[in-house]
């Protein structure tokens, strides 16, 4: 089955209205591969800027939200928010939230749920430290971390599932080739034996992990990347390069 080619960016907290203005100026007027889908998760506070700026082919995402939908808890956004002011798609699970923010498994599948039931689509995160893969439990880290999102999709349409070995967010160090196909192709085996073979087929699983221009083109290759979950270098100029990897 072909899947259609998924590169997001993840301006984390990062950029202001000039910076990010520039950055947006750069996506518009670049030639971009109409075979890729690209998403740009910009800050909470900018999300209606970068709607509106953006050209319209180019989607938005929220950087995370919340469970419920209103309600006494300061400082969250919700999914109908978000669906407010124009934009469709949230990251769920970053190693940053979990690691930084102390979300656990439990709070993410539930935001996972709460957000596809809004009509989101989700950018669902998992990855390994670097002290699990040494230990060689890679694998039983990110099933157990892919069944809580499993357990609370019922429509995998609208899921996309992004690798993200923690060591090798924003170190400089990227997992081979070799070993992200290895961990794609296992976590499609996953999905094959634990929610059915045509969502295995079909849904799409993208490497994140200070993914470059340099580095975009070899990970591409690979038969189970199915793109990429882009952080600093989506900042830059050479995003425009990770999205027409392909090309």
């Amino acid at each position: 089955m072909s899947r259609k080619f998924f590169v997001g960016g993840n301006w984390k907290m990062n950029g202001d209205k000039a910076s990010l203005g520039e950055l947006i100026k750069t996506l518009n007027s670049a030639k971009l591969d109409p075979n890729t889908e690209v998403v740009c998760g910009a800050p909470s506070i900018y999300l209606e800027f970068a709607r509106a700026k953006l050209d319209p082919k180019i989607g938005v995402a929220a950087q995370n939200c919340y469970k419920v939908k209103g309600g006494a808890f300061t400082g969250e956004i919700s999914p109908a928010m978000i669906k407010d002011v124009g934009v469709h798609w949230v990251i769920l699970g970053h190693s940053e939230r979990r690691w930084v923010f102390g979300e656990t498994d439990e709070l993410i599948g539930q935001k996972c749920a709460h957000a596809l039931e809004n009509g989101l689509g989700v950018i669902a995160c998992i990855g390994e430290k670097l002290d699990e893969r040494e230990a060689g439990i890679t694998e039983k880290v990110i099933n157990a971390q892919t069944k809580h999102f499993a357990d609370n999709i019922k429509d995998w349409s609208k899921v996309v599932l992004a690798y993200e070995p923690v060591w090798a967010i924003g170190t400089g160090k990227t997992a081979s080739p070799a070993q992200a196909q290895d961990v794609h192709d296992k976590l499609r085996q996953w999905v094959k034996a634990n929610v059915s073979e045509a969502v295995a087929n079909s849904v799409r699983i993208i490497y994140g992990g200070s993914v470059t221009g340099g580095t975009c083109k070899e990970l591409g290759g690979m038969k189970d990347v199915d793109g990429f979950l882009v952080g600093g270098a989506a900042l830059k100029p050479e995003f425009v390069n990770i999205i027409n990897a392909k090309q």
